[in-house]
């Protein structure tokens, strides 16, 4: 009794500790968050000359109002068209190629390919950025949308590939072999059962590659030029003028350009979890 008496003791205190630390890290989390919040509802001269942490005496949404009227909606709607355009074909693209190369049989071209999707893990943005803007202007796309969409699918395959393969590899072979006495055919094998088998994955590869793109600064800034293309992240620039930064401006809009994806994961929570951990219960 007094060895379980002292493990349980043990057990508490561990507990209260990682309870205290988890408290302090979720204070850390939230601090910036309140304070991005409480700051765009004051005024431009009232956050200059009050307390950054204290909130506003007289909250306005004159920020809000200034951010939609600068062209916030047009902005909006080219992340959108950027992300949706990018991410459906690159999710559908890498599950197809995922499924392709771990069911069909060994062969050379299928592992050739597989070797340079993951070589492309292993390449940043950052690094090709100059040849990429030289193939954009070859092709006549610079300034267009078309211009970020095909770059952010390309760099969204490696990653997405790498993610779907695993999850096609656990889905157990008589599962296949049952399917295929069905006098079923490798297409509809791949959307009957590795389609519905592989959701939790191709929710966690579409939000996390969304984000990725939704949040993209380099890119547009390389390849575009006109006020009318912006997208969200570079469209923040529109309150940042020569003297000064409407710092309420910049954060109501960096509010109203999170909203979506927190929408979308408050939509794929369940399934993006799920996702993650996934073999780690094996």
């Amino acid at each position: 009794m007094t060895d379980t008496s002292q493990k349980t003791t043990r057990i508490r205190s561990t507990n209260w500790v990682g309870g205290t630390l988890s408290w302090f890290w979720l204070f850390i989390v939230l601090l910036p968050i309140y304070w991005i919040v409480i700051t765009s509802i004051k005024s431009q001269s009232e956050y200059f000359v009050t307390n950054p942490f204290v909130p506003s005496s007289q909250p306005t949404l004159d920020a809000y109002r200034l951010v939609i009227d600068s062209g916030f909606i047009r902005y909006f709607f080219n992340s959108v068209i950027v992300t949706v355009g990018a991410v459906i074909p690159a999710v559908l693209v890498s599950f197809m190629a995922a499924f392709a190369i771990i069911r069909s049989r060994p062969h050379w071209f299928l592992k050739s390919a597989n070797s340079i999707l993951l070589m492309g893990l292993a390449i940043p943005l950052q690094a090709t950025i100059i040849p990429v803007y030289l193939i954009i202007i070859r092709l006549h796309l610079y300034d267009t949308l078309l211009a970020l969409i095909l770059p952010s699918i390309a760099f969204a395959i490696p990653l997405s590939v790498l993610v779907l393969s695993n999850f096609i590899r656990d889905v157990p072979n008589e599962l296949f072999e049952s399917m295929r006495l069905d006098g079923c055919s490798e297409w509809q094998t791949l959307w009957r059962l590795a389609l519905p088998l592989t959701r939790p994955a191709l929710v966690t590869v579409t939000i996390y590659n969304a984000l990725l793109i939704w949040n993209g600064f380099l890119l547009p800034l390389v390849l575009t030029q006109s006020p009318n293309l912006r997208v969200l992240p570079l469209a923040l620039w529109t309150f940042q003028g020569q003297y000064g930064i409407n710092v309420p401006a910049i954060l109501a809009a960096v509010l109203l350009t999170a909203l979506p994806i927190l929408a979308l994961y408050v939509v794929g929570r369940r399934q993006l979890l799920s996702g993650l951990t996934a073999g780690f219960t094996k």
